[in-house]
């Protein structure tokens, strides 16, 4: 699929038909990572639990565990931070 690069405003943009952002699960309003690689540009959605907020962000926050295998133990200690 071939699109042109518009100047909106003072930005440029690209319009994405609906059958592509529904194939890479994307809809208008959604927040999406964009990165270049190898020089290309890379567009994902952004994974959010219930609109709110961002998985990878959340399971970074997770506390560490131990487990003590000796006797079976398993240890977790939380730590709450606002977000």
């Amino acid at each position: 699929m071939l699109t042109k690069v518009q100047k909106w405003g003072n930005s440029q943009g690209l319009r994405f038909p609906k059958e592509v952002l529904s194939q890479a699960h994307i809809s208008i309003g959604d927040e999406v990572d964009i990165n270049i690689h190898d020089g290309e540009i890379v567009i994902k959605p952004v994974t959010r639990i219930r609109g709110k907020y961002n998985l990878k962000n959340l399971v970074s926050k997770i506390p560490s565990t131990s487990f003590n295998s000796s006797s079976g133990d398993l240890s977790i200690n939380f730590t709450f931070r606002e977000l």
